[in-house]
């Protein structure tokens, strides 16, 4: 039997998965005039439009059975920026492929207009149509529209005549309009489509100025593009700011480029939804290829999230023999016809993971993921969006920098490197800030929490919220003798508290406006950074007022290393719990490798007295866990 190709096979998993939705694709012969099929009408309407004082052309499609007695719902269905009113029936087959729909039972009865976009006097698609002034004359048309060409179909038509009736909907130029025309007129349009947006598309921001007014008029926004299509920038920001907003919408990736393959087949899926009540919890099930990860390197389409948190990857490595993901779990993939690999993972926990690619048994990064390092390499990364994930999305509020500074070490002997967060306003105030020295875990540097840890982005969130103080954050390398966890010890954390405080501190306070009151210092740090914040915090409390320990505990299996600390500490309770502000615990619940070491030693600061705060945030030892640690942690901190 002949083998089944894998994006097929995924489609028909979909479709038994989400058995009362529509099918997500056309099928074959949606689009071929059907023996027996009673057929609707195409009228060629001619109007004078007052806009540009020309008489103009539309075609109009009525329904099969049409009559006055009924009133109809209408769709404007637009163009191209090189076709005309004809353009869809030339191409797309729009009456064939709604006769079909009516035959079948699946869309309500509906008239549909098909306009010319370009209002001007010559509005033929001749010459340059990239001509600055025809393009212009697609942006005249919204008044066309709204003062001549609607006015003129619900005096011709027996049409209803309210909002909730009307639909616009269009390809490329014209998908920019419908989103621009139906976005900005809601008061007119409660359906929006925008098949392929081209370029002239609004800026998200304007085209939802009052994302609130968005959420309540609009009965369905349909956005949707070819995988392949050059123009999917436009949207997919249109998609990411409609979710960040938390629009009710449905984003449509499919196979396909920027052509009527693409277009016929949205009009067959858009046309389903119109005039009925719409469902916006189905609305993500609406999906063929999902949205591109945001940790793609710029312009690859994959890996993918699907719907369920799931994610496809497809790979081209035609000489391979066996490919596998390796995210924690191993994923197989399978190859096809044409030499990619493809596999649809499970659902996948929120925020960043590290993964790799094993070709043939030799791990690797993914050329079309942007890599970190983490795991003692560089690694690829996954993005895994959550609902409340926002806060640390790049938002319009003032942003601080993050700036990469060398400085040579004594303890070292060496040159070494570390990242510093100056928040909004530094380089323009006087005042001095202070400052949270915080560390990475093992197999991975300084660039962790600069990038993995969006350290940046969470405090410019948090500062311009009120919810943090402005303060520094210095990111530095926790690396130092073996700069390996596998020899951590005494020794290495030693040399650790010498370079924190013989080396960083005094270059940061001698190179930036920073607090030198121990009241205005922190420290902390995730899972091996934990621990040399224990033991340096612990040590140094008349340098920092605020220890902040993540995923992080003194092992309860090496006495030789823990012992000590627990002595020290034991003799030293009193100074801790005065000089400390807060002693802050964390961890990722009980699926985090350090769960148990962190219990134990929670248990021992019980006996010794030691006062602390313990929080606990569910996703085990990852980045998503130490992310919430510090928008919590940073929020405690100098006040």
């Amino acid at each position: 039997m002949k083998k089944m190709p894998l994006l097929i096979l995924q489609l028909l998993m979909l479709t038994q998965v989400y058995a009362q939705q529509p099918v997500l694709r056309a099928p074959d012969g949606f689009d071929v005039t059907r023996n027996h099929t009673i057929h609707g009408k195409i009228d060629s309407i001619s109007y004078h439009s007052t806009t540009v004082s020309a008489s103009r052309k539309m075609l109009v499609y009525t329904p099969p059975g049409y009559s006055k007695k009924k009133k109809y719902p209408v769709l404007y269905l637009l163009h191209g920026i090189g076709g005309d009113e004809k353009e869809w029936l030339k191409s797309g087959s729009p009456q064939i492929i709604l006769d079909n729909l009516y035959a079948e039972n699946k869309i309500a009865p509906m008239i549909v207009v098909l306009p010319n976009g370009r209002a001007m006097k010559d509005d033929r698609a001749v010459g340059n149509v990239f001509d600055s002034v025809k393009v212009k004359a697609f942006s005249t048309f919204e008044k066309d529209l709204l003062r001549d060409l609607i006015p003129l179909v619900e005096k011709k038509y027996s049409v209803l005549k309210d909002r909730e009736h009307r639909a616009i909907a269009g390809l490329s130029m014209g998908g920019g309009q419908s989103l621009n025309f139906g976005l900005g007129n809601l008061d007119t349009f409660a359906w929006v489509g925008g098949f392929s947006s081209a370029p002239n598309t609004k800026v998200p921001e304007a085209l939802f100025p009052a994302p609130d007014k968005a959420k309540a008029q609009l009965k369905l926004l349909w956005i949707s593009c070819g995988i392949d299509d050059n123009l999917m920038l436009f949207s997919q920001r249109t998609h990411d700011y409609a979710k960040a907003a938390n629009i009710p919408h449905i984003f449509y990736v499919e196979p396909g480029g920027h052509d009527f393959k693409v277009w016929k087949n949205d009009l067959y899926m858009f046309s389903q939804l119109l005039f009925k009540t719409p469902n916006p919890k189905a609305f993500e099930k609406y999906t063929v290829l999902g949205t591109a990860a945001a940790t793609n390197v710029r312009a690859a389409k994959y890996p993918r999230i699907l719907p369920g948190s799931r994610v496809l990857f497809r790979l081209k490595a035609p000489d391979a023999k066996k490919v596998q993901i390796d995210l924690g779990k191993k994923y197989d993939l399978v190859k096809d016809a044409n030499d990619f690999w493809e596999v649809t993972t499970d659902s996948i926990s929120e925020g960043f993971h590290y993964y790799s690619l094993l070709i043939d048994g030799i791990a690797v990064a993914d050329p079309s993921s942007q890599t970190f390092y983490g795991m003692g390499r560089m690694a690829s990364g996954l993005e895994m969006p959550f609902p409340g994930d926002d806060y640390y999305a790049v938002k319009d509020v003032p942003h601080g920098d993050v700036r990469t500074r060398q400085y040579y070490s004594a303890v070292t002997g060496s040159w070494r490197r570390m990242y510093i967060y100056t928040p909004p306003g530094y380089d323009n105030a006087s005042e001095k800030y202070p400052v949270l020295y915080i560390l990475h875990g093992g197999g991975e540097d300084e660039t962790g929490w600069a990038t993995q840890g969006k350290t940046n982005l969470i405090l410019d969130n948090l500062i311009a919220e009120k919810k943090a103080k402005p303060m520094l954050i210095v990111m530095m390398d926790g690396n130092l003798g073996t700069g390996s966890i596998a020899n951590f010890g005494e020794q290495s954390l030693r040399m650790f508290e010498d370079e924190l405080k013989q080396v960083v501190i005094p270059f940061v306070e001698k190179s930036y406006r920073a607090e030198t009151d121990q009241k205005k210092r922190a420290l902390a740090g995730l899972s091996m950074g934990g621990l040399q914040t224990l033991y340096a915090g612990a040590r140094n409390t008349n340098l920092f007022s605020y220890l902040g320990v993540f995923s992080s505990g003194w092992f309860g299996n090496q006495p030789n290393l823990s012992q000590p600390q627990y002595d020290f500490m034991k003799g030293n309770a009193s100074t801790i719990n005065t000089d400390l502000k807060s002693f802050w615990i964390a961890m990722g619940g009980k699926e985090d490798i350090a769960y148990n070491n962190c219990k134990i030693m929670c248990s021992k600061f019980d006996e010794l007295g030691i006062k602390y705060t313990y929080s606990e945030y569910p996703g085990g030892h990852a980045w998503p866990v130490w992310r919430n640690n510090l928008y919590n942690f940073s929020q405690v901190l100098f006040k």
